[in-house]
């Protein structure tokens, strides 16, 4: 198991390192902060209940890019599965172990990197934000940890249940409604107190509300959900998702692993040439 692991971080780091060097990857890396700079350009001058918009906008992006390596979770661990990857990986002692530590490794520092190349230009861009306090970054590391330890599994659980890259599709639109619903570019209190109810039950909405505790100065909680950060409600949603993620997640895994087969890779292979 000892050994897993540590075959498992060194895959990790080879593929993050891989990530930030190949042309392809790095285009990725660039493109959605890059667009999502130029968003809070356009809003630098539209404020909401006497704040600047962009300003509420920039932590909750924050948040939702968080939420987004779930999506890469999945995609990645069913790209791998559709490929033979998590066959060969499966033939090893403890090779599942070993795959899956590294694609946390490899998910968690690519959003890192692109957290990074978002934020650091944009405190430079965007009037507004409190950075000067002492907790600030504290809360947005604590906020961010929680957050991966909530989506990632779900990612993981989501990337079992699919088998093929082409189903990953379909979740595209379920998450990009629960985005627009969970008050990432404009505060949730503008949407209906069904929708509000709604959004609260995902994580999307926490790790965006945590982002603004860190980086917002504390009058702009009259923007919020009872004109509170709700620091602890937050953390039970979080946290809640994390445990149960963390409960499914693995016995998922395994079935999914005790199913694949050389027969079965050779069926998609030949279920995706017929589509070509």
């Amino acid at each position: 198991m000892t050994r897993a692991l540590r075959a498992g971080r060194s895959r990790g780091l080879i593929e993050l390192r891989q990530s930030v060097t190949n042309g392809g990857d790095l285009f990725n890396h660039f493109f959605w902060p890059v667009l999502m700079l130029v968003t809070l350009w356009f809003l630098r001058d539209r404020d909401f209940g006497g704040f600047p918009l962009a300003a509420l906008a920039l932590p909750g992006i924050l948040g939702m890019n968080a939420a987004m390596a779930m999506m890469s979770m999945s995609q990645q661990l069913t790209a791998d599965r559709e490929d033979g990857t998590l066959l060969r990986a499966r033939a090893m002692p403890h090779g599942i172990t070993g795959y899956l530590t590294g694609k946390l490794i490899a998910v968690s520092g690519g959003l890192l990197i692109d957290l990074a190349i978002f934020l650091i230009p944009a405190l430079f861009l965007i009037d507004g934000l409190a950075t000067g306090r002492p907790e600030t970054w504290f809360t947005l590391l604590a906020v961010l940890a929680l957050g991966l330890a909530a989506t990632l599994p779900a990612g993981a659980v989501l990337g079992s249940a699919i088998s093929t890259v082409r189903g990953q599709s379909f979740l595209t639109l379920p998450v990009l409604a629960v985005i627009a619903v969970s008050g990432i570019f404009y505060p949730i209190t503008v949407l209906p107190g069904w929708l509000q109810g709604l959004a609260q039950v995902f994580p999307v909405y926490w790790l965006g509300l945590g982002m603004r505790s860190a980086l917002l100065p504390p009058s702009s909680v009259v923007v919020e959900i009872g004109d509170s950060w709700r620091h602890a409600e937050m953390a039970g949603v979080l946290g809640a998702w994390a445990v149960l993620g963390l409960l499914v997640a693995p016995a998922v895994l395994r079935r999914m692993a005790r199913r694949e087969s050389g027969s079965t890779l050779a069926g998609r292979r030949d279920r995706a040439l017929q589509r070509v």
